[in-house]
């Protein structure tokens, strides 16, 4: 069989995959504070390219590399790796991205860039790919299995991990990470009171969470329908419209019952029609069905859709409530809570060979072989990871100083701020240029009357906003030393405005609300 056509068929399918860095990009951007935006964008940028390198050196030989049952040992950077394997390389390079990605979002806010740099490293180099070489290598012990002789049937049973998209495997293993991360670093300032009851820090952007949204949706269909590897041979054509198919049923089943759930009044729910709660409980039937989509009907796709959402408004109260552990993305709920359970429902769900069609010895080998897997990848992947950001926390560089963390990391960290306050406004609008004269006149008059004004204060009034605004920290001192002097000087305490020829007074505590400023 010539390998053009599957090789083509993987590379194009994770092209199309590899968009999803973008939804995961855009739902991290908008689920954080504006002044942590380049912060976390920068580290979704990094994700391919760290990736690319660690998964090229040695994440790709430790996971696809001959070797034994439990590591691979060769194809050291490329080296003698068939050129037909390029695409089971990029292939599995997507997937290695993916998983680093889902740590990003749990530790946003407060993790030191060089930690990120270091556990995404390890994730991708060694983590992920150990994991990868056990369940979808034909050498690893999860793949392998074991032959039984079952009651009531004449041939042998080969019983092994299935697994078949990865809610184990990325999933699982991303979100066993995630937590791991979150809770050495702690939760993000303000997030608890002193009694440890939560307050909700929102986000800066609900559109751009949900165009993320929608790109990691649109992105599922490659990412499970994909996972045939191949469409050439018979039936890859089947599996891959019923993988897509389930997906699509699984993520509305999931999207649905989260958005009642969150409507009613119970522990688990916000008593809200929420829509970025119900955008991650499509997300969790969606890592749910990666396990089985393959060989589920349609209606058994509906059921796992429908436990995956109460799986991940379950983890998600567990984790804010019982664990006490900050995720700003609900990254832990979604793809442990969607991928435990969805590894959890294939020996169950499964045509035919599942627990509830065939309730017999090989559908029991069946559970507790896809029960020691990801209990296997738990372990492993908490392990590796408490022994990461347990050094990184003990050499002071796993977070951010509370100043940092208060102020924001765009500027100080990358000097990049996302939305810097001197881009805004334009030069053509007459108001405006009525009220910066107007605000400059009465300033300037009250640094000649007051000996208290300070000379930075001065400097920054007579030179112009334009001089200051190269400096953010200057630029913001100097707005607070200008609303100060304007309050102390105005009648009242109120700021003069001007609007359609006619001249007001705003007290200063009103001025959040009026659209005319």
């Amino acid at each position: 069989m010539n390998s053009k056509p599957p090789n083509m068929f993987k590379s194009g399918q994770q092209g199309i995959q590899k968009v999803m860095q973008c939804g995961f990009a855009f739902l991290e951007a908008g689920s954080v504070r504006s002044k942590n935006t380049t912060n976390i964008l920068i580290k979704n940028l990094l994700d391919t390219f760290i990736a690319g390198l660690a998964f090229w050196v040695v994440g790709f030989p430790f996971g696809h590399g001959k070797g034994n049952y439990f590591i691979g040992t060769t194809y050291w950077a490329s080296d003698g790796l068939p050129d037909t394997s390029y695409a089971l390389w990029f292939f599995n390079f997507v997937f290695a991205a993916t998983a680093a990605t889902i740590v990003s979002g749990a530790v946003a806010e407060r993790c030191e860039f060089v930690a990120y740099l270091v556990y995404s490293i390890v994730l991708t180099g060694f983590m992920y790919p150990v994991v990868v070489h056990w369940a979808w290598n034909t050498e690893g012990w999860l793949s392998k299995g074991i032959i039984y002789n079952i009651s009531g049937q004449q041939e042998p049973v080969n019983i092994k991990y299935e697994d078949f998209a990865g809610s184990g495997v990325v999933h699982v293993l991303g979100g066993t990470a995630a937590f791991v991360g979150a809770l050495f670093l702690g939760p993000r300032i303000g997030r608890f009171d002193e009694n440890g009851h939560p307050h909700t820090i929102r986000g800066h952007s609900v559109p751009l969470a949900a165009m993320g949204g929608f790109i990691l949706i649109f992105g599922f269909f490659a990412f499970n329908g994909g996972s045939q590897a191949s469409i050439s041979e018979a039936g890859d054509g089947a599996a891959v419209s019923l993988a897509i198919t389930n997906t699509v049923i699984s993520g509305s089943a999931a999207a649905f019952v989260t958005l009642l759930f969150n409507r009613m009044r119970v522990p688990i729910g916000g008593g809200r029609w929420s829509l970025l709660s119900t955008l991650n409980g499509a997300l969790a039937g969606m890592v749910a069905i990666c396990a089985g989509c393959n060989q589920f009907h349609p209606w058994s796709a509906f059921v796992t859709g429908l436990f995956a959402a109460i799986s991940y408004m379950l983890w998600s109260w567990l984790n804010l409530s019982v664990f006490k552990v900050d995720d700003p993305l609900d990254a832990v709920a979604v793809h442990f809570g969607g991928g435990l359970w969805g590894v959890l429902a294939v020996p169950l769900l499964k045509k035919d060979t599942g627990l509830l069609f065939a309730w017999d010895q090989a559908a029991g080998y069946s559970i507790a072989w896809n029960l020691a897997g990801v209990l296997a990848i738990v372990a492993w992947t908490a392990s590796i990871c408490t022994i990461v950001f347990g050094i990184l926390k003990y050499f002071g560089l796993l977070r951010v100083s509370e100043e940092v963390e208060l102020k924001g990391l765009d500027i100080k960290k990358h000097n990049e701020p996302a939305y810097p306050t001197e881009a805004y406004g334009h030069g053509w609008d007459n108001q405006a240029d009525i009220v910066k004269s107007l605000i400059k006149e009465i300033t300037l008059s009250h640094l000649e009357e007051s000996d208290k004004a300070n000379t930075l204060t001065r400097q920054v009034i007579r030179s112009g906003y334009q001089k200051s605004s190269e400096n953010p920290e200057v630029l913001h001192q100097s707005q607070e030393s200008i609303a100060d002097l304007v309050n102390g000087h105005s009648p009242n305490g109120k700021l003069p405005i001007t609007g359609n020829n006619n001249s007001a007074y705003l007290n200063s505590s009103e001025q959040e609300d009026d659209t005319r400023l």
